[in-house]
């Protein structure tokens, strides 16, 4: 599964709170590292992808144990696998600018 350009974008939209702000009209920003620029969205991001990594793991427990529902599962892992893919395609973003700016004649 490839991560395009859009679903990053819009990710990154989602984490900034700009999708709070074209629901309700208000103008301020509401993500909790929005305040953090670039830093505290990447921050924000890695905070959400670890918690859905972690419920998709208490999800799978749950079921092994028997006290879980396979949808339950099968949707927290999907939403745990594309948290992580939308890190990985921001990660290879960031990696691929930098190496671009360190290429550039000054």
């Amino acid at each position: 599964m490839s991560i395009g350009s859009l679903d990053a974008s819009s990710a990154y939209g989602r984490t900034l709170g700009l999708g709070n702000t074209l629901k309700t009209g208000s103008t301020k920003e509401t993500a909790p590292g929005a305040s953090g620029g670039f830093g505290g969205m990447v921050e924000a991001m890695i905070s959400d992808t670890s918690t859905q990594l972690r419920a998709a793991e208490s999800a799978s427990a749950k079921q092994v144990a028997g006290k879980g529902d396979l949808i339950d599962v099968v949707t927290a892992i999907g939403s745990a696998e594309t948290a992580l893919d939308t890190m990985v395609a921001v990660r290879d973003r960031v990696v691929n600018a930098y190496s671009d700016i360190m290429r550039m004649q000054i």
